[in-house]
């Protein structure tokens, strides 16, 4: 006798577990209720317990990484932006296979073999994620740009736009630079760069799909002196009444779990730990800024990788991602 009550389950492996998003991937399918890992893939360091690198991960998965990768129902590539295409091209997948690729290979042209990757920002591209094979993660500033402007978009009134935006050291990968070392990062503060940051095309892309016509995009992103989050604000000209602003953003974020829109001034302790994303609205004259807050390993990478996986998969779209933030 078959149990109606019995879940569903997956097998899901991943390329590159031994990054931030691959682990934070792995703190999240541990304990998702649909999906067991089947392989943790490391080139770098095969034959290493993951706890051995993540300490945070003791008791949580002990599994040793390999560079053997196995067929599975899902796959996440955590990899090195520019890899993805050619790792894929060394190792075919099955087309059955939902591919998730949380690097930028396909964000703006998702064609590749006999795949055609799906943007993979759930606000705005649900209905084509659903029952998706190959999704295209957005990148960390870009999502929290686009939830910022999308419900001006929709209404075509976006034309000048300057954003900034600052990031914690994760952002910029585990690997050691000179601008994420502790000496240099605290109580300190950076631009970098300025208006040609590659999440710019990314954007715009998405934006003026909706908005139908050109926007100028004037973005500076800033290197905070924190691990993790993405805090944005973006300037715009309106003639909307404040309270008219607030309503569209609530009217378009209704029916969406993890975007709120608050008239109370957010802050980042809002967002981290979490797969949510903040916005606030302030308006003086005819200027109106919109501020936005994620956790960039979380939103804005493996969380929100997660939740495309269950809206690709028809699993409750917020399952695993029941997260609280972390407030003190």
């Amino acid at each position: 006798m078959i149990d109606i009550n019995q879940k569903e389950i997956k097998t899901a492996g991943i390329i590159g577990a031994n990054g931030y998003t691959g682990s934070e991937l792995i703190r999240l399918l541990a304990f998702h209720p649909n999906v067991t890992l089947s392989f943790l893939y490391s080139r770098s360091n095969s034959g290493t317990r993951i706890s051995d690198l993540y300490p945070d991960l003791t008791t949580v998965c002990e599994m040793v990484l390999t560079d053997k990768p196995e067929e599975v129902d899902i796959l996440f590539l955590c990899l090195p932006h520019k890899e993805s295409q050619n790792w894929l091209t060394q190792n075919p997948v099955k087309d059955s296979t939902l591919v998730i690729d949380l690097g930028n290979d396909f964000r703006l042209d998702g064609n590749f073999a006999n795949r055609d990757f799906i943007y993979g920002l759930p606000e705005i591209n649900k209905k084509q994620l659903s029952g998706a094979k190959s999704i295209a993660n957005p990148g960390c500033f870009a999502t929290a740009v686009q939830l910022a402007l999308f419900p001006l978009a929709q209404k075509g009134l976006l034309n000048e736009v300057y954003t900034t935006g600052i990031t914690g050291s994760t952002g910029a990968g585990q690997s050691l630079q000179a601008t994420t070392h502790f000496t240099w990062r605290n109580d300190n503060i950076s631009a970098y760069k300025t208006l040609t940051h590659q999440h710019v095309d990314e954007i715009l892309q998405q934006l003026v799909s909706f908005n139908k016509n050109e926007i100028s995009l004037n973005f500076v992103p800033w290197r905070g002196d924190f691990a993790r989050g993405i805090f944005t604000s973006s300037t715009v000209k309106t003639d909307l009444e404040l309270s008219d602003i607030h309503q569209l953003f609530k009217d378009f974020y209704a029916d969406e779990p993890f975007v709120k829109v608050s008239e109370k001034a957010i802050d980042l302790k809002q967002v981290v730990n979490t797969n949510r994303c903040v916005i606030h609205i302030e308006k003086s004259e005819n200027v109106a800024v919109i501020h936005s807050a994620i956790d960039n390993l979380l939103k804005g990478a493996s969380g929100q990788a997660v939740q495309n996986m269950n809206i690709a998969m028809g699993w409750e779209e917020n399952s695993g991602l029941n997260l609280k933030p972390i407030a003190f």
